[in-house]
């Protein structure tokens, strides 16, 4: 599918790397290639990826490079995605300082750093990280997390104006022909919202936010409105960190079966599974396939440490699932009644 008025055909599944970066686990280099060349197996002639600076305080940038290069894959056969705002540093403890008990094994640390220069200096190392390859596709990565530091409203306008300057760096480099389109990567989308309004976007990631548990009423209808003004949509994180295929992380936070605050999600869980059991579908298809049903989504950011679910991913994503199921998730009331969602 075209990814708005960007001009750029894009799969229906963008690779997600934060894998690359050791995600909740430490990998090798030989496992993470092999990540990378069966995803470049299941979309040959043109594959995206999606990394950032911040995905193992420049690991996965850094992977997805070697990796690319080790088998050489011509320049015009993919499509990176960087998600800019967070660059790297020395490593001065035993673990990085930022999602502590998220990253594993690594050897440096990473500090936000969302301003004019700022984004151009971490638009240069991630380049410089992927070893020859270059970002596309860029944003500015977690700027709801970067509002959320602010300890006022003095401070809040602050920060949205170092946004604003952020995104005038990321101007400045599409003028300059240095990349194809701008967007935005964040978790509230309530902040891309905010930021819709004064930045002219390309395209936008929203993650943990428009999934089969989760699908607000009053997102679709901003989804709708970048759709008539042309703004590509990524979908991501469909699964919530791997909770809905049975991890025990939601949305990067520890959701044990034992822990209170996440008994509503672990009953939805369970629910969600015995249906799925008694269709014969694997709950990962499910939540693709709904995922990619919102209105103006061009593709899905998946992420896997595993070659296999690689290849079920990206087969799910192709494949439609009957709409018997879809009415009883409705009858169920696991997914809304009125869920304007074309299923």
């Amino acid at each position: 599918m075209q990814l708005g008025k960007t001009g750029l055909e894009v799969p229906s599944m963008v690779i997600g790397t934060s894998s690359l970066g050791n995600l909740y686990q430490s990998s090798s280099f030989s496992d993470k290639l092999e990540l990378v060349k069966t995803a470049l197996d299941c979309f040959p002639g043109l594959t995206v990826f999606d990394s950032a600076g911040k995905y193992g305080a420049g690991l996965a940038l850094e992977s997805l490079g070697k990796a690319l290069n080790e088998v050489n894959v011509p320049k015009d056969q993919v499509v990176i995605s960087n998600k800019l705002g967070w660059r790297r540093v020395p490593l001065k403890g035993a673990e990085p300082t930022f999602e502590k008990d998220v990253w594993k094994n690594l050897e440096y640390d990473a500090v936000q750093d969302i301003s004019y220069q700022g984004i151009l200096n971490c638009f240069e190392e991630g380049n410089t990280l992927l070893g020859g390859y270059k970002s596309q596709l860029v944003s500015v990565h977690d700027p709801d997390e970067y509002l959320a530091q602010a300890v006022s409203d003095a401070d809040y306008k602050i920060r949205f104006q170092d946004i604003l300057e952020a995104y005038r760096a990321l101007a400045d480099l599409k003028k300059a022909g240095k990349v194809k389109a701008i967007g935005v990567g964040s978790k509230s989308w309530e902040v891309i919202r905010e930021i819709y309004e004064q930045v002219e976007l390309d395209w936008v990631m929203i993650a943990n936010s428009m999934t089969i548990y989760s699908h607000p009423s009053e997102l679709l209808h901003f989804m709708e409105q970048m759709k008539y003004d042309g703004v590509g949509i990524i979908n991501s994180a469909v699964f919530h960190s791997g909770f809905l295929v049975g991890g025990d992380y939601f949305d990067y936070e520890f959701a044990g079966s034992d822990n209170p605050a996440f008994q509503k999600q672990h009953q939805w869980r369970s629910s969600f599974f015995e249906l799925c059991t008694s269709w014969g579908i694997d709950p990962a298809h499910a939540c693709i396939q709904f995922g990619l049903r919102f209105p103006g989504v061009s593709a899905l950011a998946l992420n896997s440490t595993s070659t296999k679910r690689i290849q079920k991913n990206a087969a799910y994503c192709q494949t439609p699932i009957e709409s018997g199921f879809w009415k009883e998730l409705k009858e169920k009331q696991l997914i809304k009644r009125d869920s304007e969602i074309s299923i």
